[in-house]
C-alpha cells in the first residue's frame, strides 16, 4: 500500500524548477522516486542544444557519496539514479536538497544545480517504548502535570506529528504542548484526584497523529500504578541548562551539572537523576550520574555531525514524583579536518602549443569544518608555468600562465596545496603529473654544416662514402628524419647520376666509378625532413674530393713521333762538353707524385756521348765529339711517373753528328733516318728523291 501511494503522489507531484539570476537551477521532487524517472530537463532550463552536451562530453559533479540522479545526455534529461529517502539524507532538516554541477569541456564550462527532495508521508508516528509505566500518588493534587514520552516522526512539515489524543479516563486529561523549534509534546493531566484503595492502577492509551493526506498514527500504553502519599515533586533549579564544548573534548570530561530539591525530608526528598524520552536505539554520547547530576561525555561528538544535543532531563523520588527540566549542548567547532582536493576533471595532457590561460584541470576543494575552518586556499608552487583561479563556489581552475616548450620541459610534476584558515592551518596536497604533447616546431639539425670525404677515383659503383646525420628535438614522428639529395648537375648530368642517399640512415653512396682527371670535387646539397605535418628541413653541404690513382702514362710532347720516323737533331762536332742537343717535354695528367716524371737514356748508338737530365729531360752532350763519332746517333730516352706502380713511355730521338746537312745526307740514305717535319721548317728527301735542303730551325729556344 506504501508503495502505491507512494507512485501515486510521484504521478501528480508537479515538478518546480526555479531558474536565479546567477544561472543556477533548482528543481523539486519527492521522495522515494524510482530509478529512471524525469527529474528535470536541463539541456533546455539552460538554454543548451542537446548536440552540446554530447561534444562536450557533460556530466554530472555530485558532492554526496550517493549518486541520486544521472544525467541522459542524447536529452539532455536529468533522471532518478537512485531512490532517494529524505529522512536518511536531511534527517530533520528542511529544506532537504543537494547540489550538483554539470561540467561541459572543450570549452570548460561549469553550471550549478540544486534538487529539492520534498517530504512524502512514508512514516508513522512512533514511540520510543511500547508502555509508558507512572508511579503516581495518591496524594498528587489535581492539576499536577506528567511529561509523557514525545512520539517521533522522521517525516517533516504537515507529514510530521501533528497531536495527541487520549482514550477516555476518569481522572486525567490531555495537554498538547509546542516546543520553541515547533515540536509537539503531551503532558498527563491530573483532573481528579487519585484514591489508591479504590483503585491501583489504571491503563490508558495514548495516541500520535501526524498530518499526512493519507493520516498515519501510532500508539503506546499508559500504566499508572498509585502510590501512596508523597505530595511534593523534585523540583530543577532552572527550566533549560544550556552548555558550550569544543568537539575535541575527551571522554570523560564533565559538559554539565544539573541540580534539583524536594522538600519532602527524609526518604521522600531523596533524588535520582536520569535522562528521558531516549529512543531505544539511541546512541546519546552522554550520561548522567543519577546521584549527583553531573552530565559526562562518554562517546564521540563530532560538530560535522551533529551542531547541538537537546536531552530531557528528570528528577525523581522514591515515590515516582518527577521533576523534567531540559539541557541545552552546543558544539564549538575546533578545525579537525583537513581540506579534500578533488580533480573535477584532469586529462593529464596539454600541447606544448596551448597559449597562455588555457585550462588545464577543474578542481573541486572541500573542508567540512565551518566558518574560517572551512575557508580554503589552494596553491600551487610558483616557479611553474602555471596558476590557480577560483570559479564557483569550491571550485579552482589550474590554467596556463606563459607558453610551454616540450623540448626544454616534457613533464610537470604539480603538486596541488590546499589551506584552511584555522588556527592552526590544516592542508592537504595532491601531486599530479601533467605531459606535454610535441607539436612540430622543430626542423632537424645536422652534426655538421658542411661534411668532407675522400674517394679513390676508379672506385666500384654502390661504395659508401660519408654517413651524414641529424637531430631533431621533437618526439615520435615529428622526430623521424628522412635524407634526400637535393637537386643539382655536375658537369650538365644531374647529380642523382652519380649519387644515392639512403633515405633512413643517411649513408650516401657512388653510384658510378668516378675519374679524378675529370672532376676532382663533387659539392652534394643534402636535406633533412622530419616526419610532421607541415614537414620541417635543413640543408647541409657534402664535399666529395677524389683521389688521384696512377692510372694514366706520361705523354711525350716532344720530339713529336710521327708515323715511324722522328726529327733528326744536329750536333756539330765543334759541340763542347754540355752542349744541348734537344729536350724530350712529357706531361702526366695524374696529379701529386703520380705526375712526377724523371727521364733515363735507354739506349743509345754512342753511349758515352750523350746523357739525359733526370727531372728536367735535357739531352746534352758528356764528352767532345771526335772524328770516330757515328754520323747518324739513335737515342731511346724512357719517361716515367712516380706512381705506384710507376708508368713509362718511351720516345726514339735521332741525333746527327755533323757540320753540315749535306754530309749527313751523303752519309747514309735519308729515308732511313730523316723524315720531312714541316711544323719544325726542315725538310729532307723522301722515298731516295733529293729536295732543297734548308737548315734546320732550332726549336729548343722555343722548348725551353
Amino acid at each position: 500500500m506504501k508503495g502505491t501511494t507512494l507512485d501515486l503522489r510521484v504521478s501528480i507531484s508537479l515538478f518546480c524548477v526555479v531558474t536565479a539570476i546567477s544561472g543556477q537551477i533548482r528543481y523539486s521532487i519527492p521522495e522515494e522516486m524510482r530509478k529512471g524517472l524525469f527529474v528535470g530537463d536541463v539541456a533546455k532550463d539552460l538554454g543548451l542544444d542537446v548536440k552540446r552536451l554530447v561534444s562536450g562530453r557533460a556530466r554530472l559533479v555530485i558532492d554526496n557519496e550517493i549518486q541520486y540522479v544521472t544525467l541522459n545526455q542524447n536529452k539532455g534529461h536529468i533522471v532518478v539514479n537512485e531512490r532517494i529517502d529524505r529522512e536518511k539524507m536531511c534527517a530533520k532538516k528542511s529544506p532537504c536538497s543537494f547540489s550538483l554541477e554539470i561540467v561541459l569541456e572543450d570549452p570548460l564550462e561549469l553550471f550549478s544545480n540544486t534538487v529539492e527532495i520534498q517530504d512524502v508521508n512514508d512514516h508513522a508516528p512512533a514511540f520510543p517504548k511500547k508502555e509508558i509505566n507512572l508511579e503516581i500518588s495518591e496524594s498528587t493534587p489535581t492539576g499536577t502535570v506528567f511529561l509523557l514520552d514525545s512520539a517521533a516522526d522522521p517525516d517533516v512539515g504537515i507529514n510530521s506529528l501533528q497531536s495527541y489524543s487520549l482514550k477516555t479516563s476518569d481522572h486525567f486529561i490531555l495537554k498538547q504542548q509546542t516546543r520553541a523549534d515547533g515540536s509537539k509534546f503531551a503532558e498527563l493531566v491530573l483532573e481528579h484526584g487519585l484514591d489508591r484503595e479504590k483503585q491501583s492502577e489504571h491503563r490508558l492509551i495514548l495516541t500520535a497523529v501526524d498530518g499526512g493526506e493519507l493520516q498515519r498514527s501510532g500508539t503506546v500504553k499508559i500504566h499508572v500504578s498509585v502510590l501512596d502519599a508523597n505530595d511534593n515533586a523534585p523540583v530543577f533549579s532552572q527550566s533549560v541548562y544550556k552548555s558550550s564544548v569544543s568537539e575535541n573534548i575527551s571522554r570523560g570530561t564533565v559538559v554539565a551539572i544539573v541540580s534539583a530539591v524536594d522538600v519532602d525530608q527524609g526518604f521522600n526528598g531523596n533524588i535520582t537523576y536520569s535522562f528521558t524520552h531516549l529512543e531505544e536505539d539511541s546512541s546519546c554520547p552522554f550520561t548522567i550520574n543519577p546521584y549527583t547530576g553531573e552530565v559526562t561525555l562518554t562517546g564521540e561528538i563530532d560538530y560535522e555531525v551533529s551542531l547541538n544535543y537537546e536531552i530531557n532531563i528528570q528528577a525523581k523520588d522514591p515515590w515516582g514524583l518527577v521533576g523534567a527540566s531540559k539541557l541545552m549542548i552546543e558544539l564549538i567547532d575546533v578545525n579537525d579536518n583537513s581540506p579534500l582536493i578533488i580533480m573535477a576533471s584532469f586529462s593529464g595532457k596539454i600541447s606544448e602549443d596551448s597559449t597562455p590561460g588555457t585550462v588545464v584541470a577543474l578542481i573541486s576543494v572541500q573542508d567540512k569544518d565551518s566558518g574560517k575552518n572551512g575557508q580554503i586556499h589552494l596553491n600551487i608552487d610558483e616557479r611553474l608555468p602555471f596558476k590557480i583561479k577560483s570559479s564557483l563556489r569550491s571550485y579552482y581552475t589550474l590554467v596556463t600562465e606563459q607558453n610551454l616548450d616540450r623540448e626544454k620541459l616534457s613533464k610537470y610534476n604539480i603538486t596541488l596545496t590546499a589551506t584552511d584558515e584555522g588556527s592552526p592551518a590544516l592542508s592537504s596536497t595532491k601531486a599530479v603529473v601533467l605531459d606535454v604533447t610535441d607539436i612540430n616546431d622543430n626542423a632537424p639539425a645536422f652534426s655538421q654544416r658542411v661534411y668532407n670525404t675522400q674517394v679513390m677515383e676508379n672506385n666500384s659503383p654502390g661504395v659508401a662514402l660519408v654517413q651524414i646525420h641529424a637531430t631533431d628535438p621533437d618526439q615520435g614522428q615529428n622526430a623521424r628524419i628522412s635524407y634526400f639529395l637535393i637537386d643539382g648537375e655536375v658537369n650538365g648530368h644531374p647529380v642523382s647520376e652519380f649519387f644515392s642517399i639512403n633515405t633512413e640512415s643517411g649513408v650516401i653512396q657512388s653510384l658510378r666509378s668516378l675519374d679524378y682527371e675529370q672532376v676532382k670535387e663533387y659539392k652534394i646539397r643534402v636535406k633533412a625532413q622530419d616526419g610532421g605535418s607541415p614537414p620541417l628541413s635543413s640543408n647541409a653541404t657534402v664535399i666529395v674530393r677524389v683521389r688521384d690513382q696512377n692510372d694514366n702514362p706520361p705523354q711525350v710532347l716532344y720530339p713529336v713521333q710521327t708515323g715511324g720516323s722522328v726529327v733528326a737533331e744536329m750536333v756539330p762536332r765543334a759541340a763542347d762538353v754540355g752542349y744541348l742537343v734537344t729536350k724530350v717535354v712529357a706531361v702526366d695528367v695524374d696529379s701529386g707524385q703520380n705526375a712526377w716524371l724523371s727521364y733515363k737514356l735507354q739506349k743509345a748508338t754512342d753511349r758515352v756521348l750523350f746523357e739525359v737530365g733526370l727531372q728536367n729531360g735535357e739531352i746534352r752532350t758528356i764528352r767532345q765529339v771526335n772524328d770516330k763519332d757515328v754520323v747518324k746517333q739513335r737515342l731511346t730516352v724512357i719517361v716515367e711517373d712516380n706512381g705506384q706502380p710507376s708508368r713509362s713511355a718511351t720516345v726514339i730521338v735521332n741525333v746527327a753528328v755533323a757540320d753540315s746537312f749535306p754530309e749527313v745526307l751523303y752519309s747514309q740514305p735519308m729515308s732511313q733516318s730523316l723524315v720531312s717535319v714541316d711544323d719544325a721548317g726542315i725538310e729532307t728527301l723522301k722515298n731516295g728523291e733529293q729536295s732543297s735542303v734548308v737548315s734546320r730551325m732550332s726549336t729548343l729556344d722555343h722548348i725551353n
